[in-house]
């Protein structure tokens, strides 16, 4: 702390968490009710220092680049007692040229963090409104002000962690002359077997005098004229039978290899090697027959997404291990999931986020990261927004992943529909002042920037477009359906609440016995103890879960009962809900539920815990998102089979009880489309469990064991 004289070892990347419990200053915050006894961290300022040494070749150079891809959040930097940085924001990245200020040998980096409530305290108090933060429960809400990750400071699945700290890499680079700042891929069209692309290339160069370059793109060269500042090259290219990038499920998602070098006489200045995907993708949202439409195509063809919504894996990022993300998007892929929506309330992912869903094919529907809150409308904030906003979207527009940019998360049906204005007393002069700023930042600067940065990809103002309250919404755009969860909804009403394209939807359930043996003693093991009261972060959490379990199974004798029925009952709510969105196609062309990940162990609506354990719901949502289901009717005594696939499907249905298969029948179904079958009352009601099998010559597609019926 910035009080101590008492100098700790300290991990970059890190946090003071993290940095803290390393050091045994404090315990594992995930234990027991540890959470509520940590928050004194978040009132501190901290500081950070080390030596670096600067060799003789690195300070004969032009430029020595001192560059922190994250600080978290506001953070003062310096060099030999010199203020090199000042640092606002945990999304943007922070370069100094230390030219001036380093000597060869050694030198002194200290950074001084100061504490996000006492940074934001009199800000607050003075703001002319109170800003809704949907996310703190706490009497001073610094959030709206403070550009960090939204979940740090609590949601209704995770703790209350405001985490400060070096949390990105470090890296000091030197050069002169010249050299490559970027370089982006774009693909303009594919028509007629032939692909149409841009190659841009930045190139930064600190010459006096413009001066001639060498710039070989794919060992092709050509001469270019390089001036001081950046210089933005652009050279187009068509190439004949293009290997596209296609989304998991609907065909390989190839990568192409690019390799730029930038030459100066002969000798080789600087060179980057890329990997691209050359795809179009395209939302359509316009008015039609029903309503408006929501959905996607990827390289000319409709797509039907299915998926979930992401969270950042852990409440300290840093500690997100390499091997985690690969797993957890293997797990995505194995589940036959399409996209992804990284959700506004979390952070602007990684590199090898990207990168794995680029290898994986799966498509990124990415917020900016605003979420269940109002924002202040002064232009040094409006300004960080767009540097973060313009540097975010140059980083990740190289991914052929990358299908959407979404301005936030839920404000403007929360605006229109959660009460705000009578809440926080505004008057009509004041809704129009916030609503102003509202659409000065999300429907004017962020989709400029896509615009100008990102064109061949598009831009929503915010989700949901449209809200759950009334039926004639459903006919309208994107959706989050919370009347299964906050309307207290039965499970049943999946069935007939299905919108255009399902952004949000969910139910929760208890990680496993062995999760939460993690971070509880027996004597936790009931839902009433301080332990399981502090985890359960939702308003009606326990109650409503209690109610569902009780709905389809017998009562739990006991709290590990309790776990593994949640879970189950998990697992019957997304079974409906999916199917349902599947059966309405092509009115309903996504399915994305909340939420895939956990960033803490303990209750919440994902499918995978914290550890990487799979919840018994993960393989019904694995069994029901593949290219082909077979869905059950009781009430209509059929099967109805649905198609995702890109071809024509010929195959046979068994209904199989107790071994005994008792009806079969060939059928052949259209690509992206449903075909129905009659069978006899008398099969159907049969005894359980009822196996429905699909199958052709070449394999079993499809084994689902309907467990669930009610």
């Amino acid at each position: 702390s910035a009080k101590d004289s008492i100098w700790h070892p300290a991990t970059v990347p890190g946090v003071v968490h993290t940095d803290l419990l390393a050091n045994k200053l404090i315990e594992d915050p995930y234990w027991g009710t540890n959470e509520l006894k940590l928050q004194w961290v978040e009132e501190e300022d901290w500081n950070y220092r080390t030596e670096f040494e600067i060799t003789s070749t690195q300070f004969k150079q032009d430029h020595i680049e001192l560059a922190f891809e994250g600080l978290d959040t506001y953070a003062s930097v310096f060099v030999n007692g010199e203020e090199v940085i000042i640092a606002n924001n945990m999304f943007r990245s922070w370069k100094a040229d230390l030219k001036e200020t380093v000597k060869e040998g050694n030198n002194e980096l200290f950074v001084r963090f100061i504490s996000p409530i006492n940074y934001n305290k009199e800000t607050v108090k003075n703001y002319r409104h109170q800003l809704p933060s949907g996310n703190e429960t706490v009497n001073l809400k610094v959030s709206p002000f403070t550009r960090k990750a939204a979940y740090h400071f609590g949601w209704d699945w995770g703790p209350r962690f405001v985490t400060s700290g070096i949390w990105k890499d470090v890296k000091l680079t030197t050069w002169s002359n010249a050299r490559i700042l970027d370089v982006y891929v774009q693909t303009d069209s594919v028509v007629n077997d032939k692909a149409y692309l841009t190659y841009e290339v930045e190139v930064e160069a600190s010459l006096k005098n413009e001066s001639s370059y060498s710039l070989l793109v794919n060992g092709k060269a050509q001469s270019v004229a390089v001036k001081k500042g950046v210089n933005s090259i652009k050279i187009n290219e068509r190439v004949e039978n293009p290997e596209l990038w296609w989304p998991n499920g609907r065909g390989e998602a190839t990568l192409h290899e690019l390799v730029v070098q930038l030459k100066k006489g002969g000798h080789l200045i600087d060179e980057v090697n890329q990997k691209y995907g050359i795809r179009t993708v395209e939302l359509i949202n316009e008015k039609d027959s029903i309503g408006t439409s929501f959905y996607f195509n990827v390289n000319g063809e409709s797509v039907f997404m299915k998926g979930a919504n992401y969270i950042p894996q852990d409440v300290f990022l840093p500690r997100v291990s390499e091997d985690k993300y690969r797993t957890l998007i293997k797990q995505v892929k194995d589940a036959n999931m399409n996209m992804l929506r990284v959700w506004g309330g979390g952070i602007y992912e990684k590199e090898l986020f990207y990168e794995l869903c680029d290898e994986n094919g799966i498509l990124v529907w990415q917020d900016f990261m605003f979420a269940g809150s109002l924002y202040p409308n002064n232009s040094a904030f409006l300004e960080n927004v767009k540097q973060e906003a313009i540097e975010n979207v140059s980083r990740l527009r190289k991914h052929p992943s990358i299908a959407l940019w979404c301005g936030n998360n839920e404000i403007e049906v929360a605006w229109g529909n959660w009460g705000w204005q009578n809440q926080y007393g505004y008057s009509s002069s004041d809704s129009i002042e916030i609503w102003d700023n509202y659409r000065c930042m999300f429907q004017s600067l962020l989709p400029e920037i896509v615009s100008e940065l990102n064109p061949n990809v598009n831009y929503v103002s915010t989700s949901p477009l449209s809200n759950w309250g009334t039926p004639e919404n459903f006919n309208h755009s994107s959706m989050h359906y919370w009347g299964v969860w906050h309307g207290r909804e039965p499970f049943e009403n999946f069935k007939t609440n299905v919108g255009r394209f399902m952004v949000e939807y969910g139910f929760q359930s208890f990680p496993s016995m062995e999760t939460i043996r993690k971070f509880a003693a027996d004597s936790s093991f009931s839902l009433q103890s301080a332990t399981m009261l502090n985890r359960q972060k939702s308003y009606i959490g326990n109650g409503l879960i209690t109610n569902h379990i009780n709905n389809w199974f017998d009562a739990p004798t006991d709290f590990a009962d309790f776990v593994e029925k949640s879970q189950q009952t998990q697992a019957i709510g997304m079974q409906l809900a999916i199917q349902a969105h599947r059966q309405q196609s092509p009115h309903c062309m996504g399915t994305l539920f909340w939420q895939l990940n956990d960033c803490w162990p303990g209750p919440s609506w994902s499918v995978i815990d914290y550890y990487g354990n799979e919840k018994v719901a993960y393989e019904t949502v694995k069994q029901n998102f593949k290219p082909l289901i077979a869905v059950l009717d009781f009430e209509n005594n059929e099967v109805e089979i649905i198609s995702d696939l890109d071809q024509k499907f010929k195959g046979k249905i068994e209904v199989i009880i107790d071994s005994e298969i008792l009806f079969n029948k060939e059928f052949s179904v259209e690509p992206n489309s449903r075909l129905k079958i009659q069978i006899s009352k008398a099969i159907l009601t049969g005894k359980n469990p009822l196996t429905i099998m699909i199958t052709n010559e070449a394999a079993l597609i499809i084994y689902q064991d309907l467990v669930y019926q009610n």
